[in-house]
């Protein structure tokens, strides 16, 4: 959004004409006169604000001062609350962006203000019980003026413009969605991650207040300021935010340590997977596939790109991809066939990717870092991924980052070459299978294979950390007029293998990603 910039001429009141003596001399003489800007609320007030904080003992807030007929609420309870639409934020003003809010209740206790700043003036959004409809809760008692809010969702008319559509959410500790046109709600992204992983549990920071910026009657996009908090660290935080195909995330976060950290994730990225083509363990469901995303898609400085399938695995696994600096990395949902997943309630065919462009502060050392977390149910996000820089944090310390993030299909991050829409595994053989082989279906499509007449030669170039390759084939796939690879592991004696695998011509032109995926034993 463009500001809009004025400048006031400080002078005593007695100045009432251009002709008074004190603008004469302000002539001739500047030093006379005191020209100042009027205070616009920016991203320089959330950072002192954060400095500040950081210098105090952090103050956990579980909602202690939330009633208890909301505390005790269950999920039923808690989702038939909604927002009174006529209630919205800037609707009768006929602005392209407006605000709803969502009510502190079940697992969203902690009080979250929401400002918004009008001409560089901020004005708290106060809480009222005739902005919601509370269905067939009875709630007769009155709630504190100063109860809050725990998040707000953000609309644009992103596919029609007499209507608004919902494009992001702000809900729950920092985490946040969104969505580009026409697609359905999926993966989360985060304003930081702790310690994600460790045997000594995660830190989980939050969001406790926003400051939304209101746009002008021809905005094209949204700025938005928070305030996180956490044990360990404090952070200020900007967001302008863009919606259409995708919608576009810049982010700037200034983070102030109060101790040591052991694991700082930037850009983190959570979603689910559930099982899918390359699940090895037995799902008792009708349905072929569930899950928001099925792969890591990481570009390094060599100008490589690499798809890690991701998975549901039995026991917690954790993997590392080291670069001195990424050009960027996303959990991606490249399998948009509906006969995959046969959902008409989820629609996991029509959720979002999300791809991150490092910015100032993540050109430097530092690892991608794959969580895949076991799970039993869809209803629980299990993968994780974020940027951790190799430099440790220590107390006291003061550091800036920016990215660029995007929720979008896979135009948002377009593989040159090739690149990978399927991997299956089953058993291996032939007339009879073996289980104890294991089987790889791998397909390739994009325009640089595509391009390739059906006769031209391919090879796959594939490596394997433990056990033995055989049966290596590479075939023209006639449906997706790309090409298919298949081989057989066999891991003899071992429980874990690191297979990667691309493509390349007879002249030796690499024409695709690398395919890179951890077998285990189930």
């Amino acid at each position: 959004m463009n500001l809009r910039y004025s400048f006031l001429l400080v002078i005593c009141s007695a100045l009432l004409t251009p002709f008074s003596p004190l603008f004469a001399a302000s002539a001739t003489n500047p030093q006379t006169a005191v020209i100042s800007a009027p205070h616009r609320f920016g991203f320089a007030d959330v950072r002192r604000r954060a400095e500040e904080l950081a210098k105090q003992s952090y103050r956990p807030d579980e909602g202690a001062d939330l009633p208890a007929v909301l505390r005790d609420m269950n999920y039923d309870q808690f989702r038939d609350i909604r927002f009174h639409l006529p209630h919205t934020q800037w609707l009768n003003e006929g602005l392209p962006f407006v605000l709803r809010f969502f009510h502190r209740g079940f697992l969203f206790n902690r009080k979250v203000i929401i400002n918004t700043i009008d001409n560089g003036e901020t004005k708290p959004v106060p809480f009222s019980k005739d902005l919601f409809d509370y269905g067939a809760n009875k709630f007769n008692e009155e709630f504190p003026s100063d109860l809050g809010f725990a998040g707000m969702q953000i609309f644009y008319p992103l596919r029609a413009t007499e209507n608004y559509d919902e494009i992001a959410v702000f809900l729950g500790a920092s985490y946040f969605r969104a969505v580009g046109r026409n697609l359905n709600y999926g993966l989360s992204a985060r304003g930081l991650a702790i310690d994600t992983g460790l045997a000594k549990g995660e830190e989980f920071p939050v969001f406790t207040e926003f400051w939304v910026d209101k746009p002008n009657k021809d905005a094209t996009e949204l700025t938005i300021y928070a305030l996180l908090d956490s044990p360990s660290v404090t952070g200020a935080y900007r967001f302008i935010i863009k919606p259409g195909d995708a919608t576009n995330f810049d982010v700037k976060m200034d983070l102030f340590a109060r101790k040591p950290i052991e694991k700082l994730g930037i850009a983190p990225l959570t979603s689910m997977f559930f099982h899918g083509e390359v699940s090895e363990r037995f799902f008792d469901d009708f349905r072929p596939e569930v899950h928001d995303s099925d792969g890591l898609s990481l570009n390094f400085s060599t100008g490589e790109w690499l798809w890690r399938p991701i998975n549901n695995p039995r026991h917690l696994v954790m993997n590392q991809f080291s670069d001195h600096k990424f050009n960027g990395f996303g959990i991606m949902q490249r399998d948009r066939e509906f006969p995959n997943y046969q959902d008409l309630e989820a629609f996991y065919h029509n959720r979002p990717s999300s791809w991150v462009v490092p910015g100032a502060g993540m050109d430097q050392p530092g690892v991608v870092e794959l969580v895949e977390i076991p799970t039993d149910a869809e209803r629980n996000d299990n993968i994780v991924a974020y940027w951790v820089p190799k430099k440790p944090v220590k107390a006291g310390d003061k550091l800036s980052f920016a990215y660029q993030l995007a929720f979008g299909d896979d135009r948002i991050a377009p593989v040159p070459g090739s690149h990978t829409i399927a991997s299956r595994v089953g058993g291996g053989g032939t007339d009879v299978l073996d289980s104890n082989i294991r089987k790889f279906s791998i397909d390739f499509v994009g325009e640089k294979i595509v391009s390739l007449p059906a006769d031209t030669p391919v090879e796959a170039v594939i490596s394997s950390s433990n056990g033995e390759l055989r049966s290596q084939v590479v075939q023209y796939n006639n449906f997706t007029k790309g090409r298919r690879v298949y081989f057989e592991l066999h891991p003899n004696e071992h429980r874990y293998s690191d297979l990667r695998c691309y493509l390349r011509t007879a002249n030796g032109d690499v024409v695709s990603e690398t395919w890179n995926y951890q077998w285990i034993k189930q």
